[in-house]
């Protein structure tokens, strides 16, 4: 690795090409994520399953992506980025891989549910904050920014690729579409993905001086994650952020990443249709989100989260009235929607350092990303049960929207007396 340094050092830093690489983990993260979205109607129509059953196994992923999450970040602080995102890659290709041979629900729960949810959980948004931290000492907002946005990237590319293979070929080929997609970036980080800058001879970018290197934490990473948990619980920041993101996870992934094309296909909108209105959502949030990391480096971030999840909340509560405005009213919702779609993401890591402290920030984030994905969980599993319930996803939806008001209110409040924990 440290013969790259002789070529990177000159011309640029290499945390951007570190940057791009994890990019390009989290896009297939993204894309594998977004493909049960697509796979819910045929299996359905395949197998029989219900909607609540198909729902239980994402909210099994969803959970488990977020619970993972602090335990991925100690392991990569004990054993190193490198090992640890290749193990989760391969385990990611090959437990996808298999699932086109499943045939029962168990077995969707399983794979989809329990080992797809670890591996991804490792794979995407903590890991962004650990490289950000490990790579980055000025222009955090704007990578992390980056990174966020390849879960926009992921949707542009992969929903409307995977719905038309659904509506052409089945679900199999889409889940080994993934599968592939998963073995092929394992040589690129094996290769060019160093654990630090000072694997070669760089310092953090921002930095003039080399930065020492502080070891393996000395606590497993089990023990580091609880102990670090332990520490943050005791702060009222921790806890409304912690709040904020589990309304975070329930108003994108869990209820809209989830059930927006099957809710579209209520109002006869087919897979493909609905697939490339989620798309649409994913290049504005590409957008939104890059811009908002741009905007976390320079403006209140609280007051940025209030505008996103305020926003969010609007636009939720305007989505049934959408269905019913026939040329103007999904393009609104889809614009403003995809505009903030994981935005809050750049804010909320500034946030976590600014109170947490740098070294412990991408553990105590990882944490936070757990109360994401409970959300997103909760979300997914209840939009299910009322759609299965009622007949329609108009109650979930408007649920869904009053609780992006309420975290609006509440990100008001944090750090508003800056505290960092030592």
């Amino acid at each position: 690795m440290r013969s790259l340094s002789n070529w990177a050092k000159p011309r640029f830093h290499y945390a951007w090409i570190v940057l791009g690489i994890t990019f390009l983990v989290m896009l297939i993260t993204a894309g594998t994520r977004a493909a049960p979205s697509v796979m819910m109607i045929p299996l359905e129509q395949t197998f029989g399953w219900s909607r609540t059953t198909i729902s239980t196994a994402l909210a099994i992923n969803l959970a488990l992506f977020g619970l993972i999450g602090p335990f991925s970040a100690a392991a990569m602080q004990h054993f190193g980025i490198r090992k640890t995102v290749i193990f989760a890659l391969m385990l990611l290709a090959i437990s996808v891989g298999v699932s086109s041979f499943m045939n029962a629900a168990w077995q969707m729960w399983l794979i989809w549910g329990f080992i797809v949810g670890c591996a991804t959980g490792v794979t995407s948004t903590t890991l962004g904050a650990t490289i950000v931290s490990q790579w980055f000492s000025q222009r955090r907002g704007f990578a992390m920014g980056l990174l966020t946005a390849s879960s926009a990237t992921g949707q542009l590319i992969f929903l409307p690729l995977l719905a038309s293979i659904v509506t052409h070929y089945g679900w199999r080929p889409v889940v080994l579409t993934i599968a592939i997609g998963a073995a092929i970036l394992l040589p690129l980080v094996y290769f060019f993905l160093p654990e630090k800058p000072l694997s070669l001879d760089l310092p953090l970018y921002g930095d003039e001086e080399l930065k020492k290197d502080d070891g393996k934490p000395k606590l497993n990473p089990i023990q580091n994650a609880l102990a670090t948990l332990k520490m943050a619980s005791h702060s009222k920041d921790f806890w409304l952020l912690f709040f904020s993101f589990f309304v975070c996870g329930a108003t994108t992934n869990g209820y809209i990443g989830t059930h927006f094309i099957a809710m579209c296909g209520d109002y006869g909108f087919s897979e493909v249709k609905a697939a490339s209105i989620l798309a649409a959502m994913g290049a504005l949030d590409l957008i939104g989100t890059t811009l908002s990391g741009w905007l976390s480096d320079r403006w209140n971030n609280r007051v940025l989260l209030f505008w996103y999840y305020g926003l969010r909340g609007l636009a939720l509560i305007f989505l049934p009235t959408a269905f019913g405005i026939e040329y103007f009213g999904l393009p609104i919702f889809a614009f403003f929607y995809g505009l903030d779609w994981v935005a809050t993401v750049p804010p909320t890591v500034r946030l976590t350092t600014d109170v947490f402290g740098k070294e412990k920030a991408p553990v105590v984030f990882g944490w936070i990303v757990a109360g994401h994905q409970l959300g997103a969980a909760f979300s997914a599993l209840m939009g299910g049960v009322l759609r299965n319930s009622l007949g329609t996803y108009t109650l979930a939806t408007m649920l869904a929207g009053a609780l992006g008001l309420v975290a609006a209110l509440a990100v008001l409040q944090i750090n508003k007396q800056k505290q960092i924990t030592a």
